[in-house]
C-alpha cells in the first residue's frame, strides 16, 4: 500500500483517480496538473504520475488492461483499479489526517476524492472532527502557558495552528450542516 509520506499522496491520488474509471498516465497527469480541479489540491509532475502506476501496479493495486492508440505518439497503456486497489482507497478515504499542517491539502484531497468517487463523506468529516476538537483544546492550553521568555515565535507558532485547527473545525461543521454539500458526485470523468 502506499506510505504516508508525501510522495505516497501522488500514490494515494492517481490511486482514486483510477479507481474511478480506467485511464492512461497522460489523462491522469492532466488531472493532477496545477490549475486543474485535483491539481488545485494536490499537483505532480507527469514523471511522478508514471512513477505511481509503476508502484500501485507492482504493489497490484492498479493493472494494465487495454492499449489505446495515441493521437500523435506512443499507444497508451490503460490502468484499472484491481479490487485490492479499489478496497485501498476506499479505507484511506475514510481515515482522518493526524496532523494539523496535511489539513489544507490532505484532508481537501480526501473529501474531493470521495465526492468524486460517490463515498459519502460524512464519516470522514465526523473522524477529522474527533481528531480536532482535542487537539483545539491541547493548543488552546498551551497558549495560555507560554513562558512569555520563552522563544519569541512559540505563540505566533501556536496561535496559527490553533486558528487553522479552528477554521477546518468550523468547515467541518458547516459541511455537515449542510447536507446537500455532502452530496456525492459521479466522479466519473472522461479521458
Amino acid at each position: 500500500m502506499p506510505g504516508t509520506t508525501q510522495a505516497a499522496t501522488g500514490d494515494w491520488a492517481v490511486l482514486a483517480l483510477v479507481a474511478e474509471q480506467p485511464t492512461h498516465g497522460w489523462a491522469l497527469a492532466t488531472q493532477l496538473t496545477r490549475g486543474s480541479e485535483i491539481g488545485s489540491i494536490w499537483s505532480i509532475g507527469r514523471p511522478l504520475v508514471y512513477g505511481a502506476l509503476d508502484r500501485l501496479e507492482q504493489e497490484s493495486l492498479v493493472k494494465a488492461t487495454s492499449l489505446e492508440r495515441g493521437e500523435r505518439g506512443p499507444h497508451r497503456v490503460i490502468f484499472a483499479a484491481t479490487a485490492k486497489g479499489r478496497k485501498a482507497v476506499a479505507a484511506w478515504l475514510q481515515q482522518p489526517v493526524e496532523h494539523v499542517r496535511d489539513i489544507r491539502s490532505l484532508f481537501l484531497l480526501k473529501v474531493v476524492l470521495a465526492q468524486r468517487a460517490g463515498v459519502d463523506v460524512e464519516p470522514l468529516l465526523v473522524a477529522q472532527r474527533a481528531v480536532l476538537v482535542p487537539f483545539v483544546a491541547v493548543l488552546e492550553a498551551q497558549l495560555d502557558d507560554v513562558d512569555p521568555a520563552g522563544p519569541p515565535g512559540e505563540p505566533t507558532v501556536l496561535l496559527f495552528r490553533l486558528e487553522t485547527a479552528q477554521t477546518v473545525v468550523r468547515f467541518i461543521d458547516q459541511m455537515l450542516d449542510r447536507p446537500n454539500t455532502l452530496r456525492a458526485t459521479t466522479g466519473k470523468r472522461t479521458k
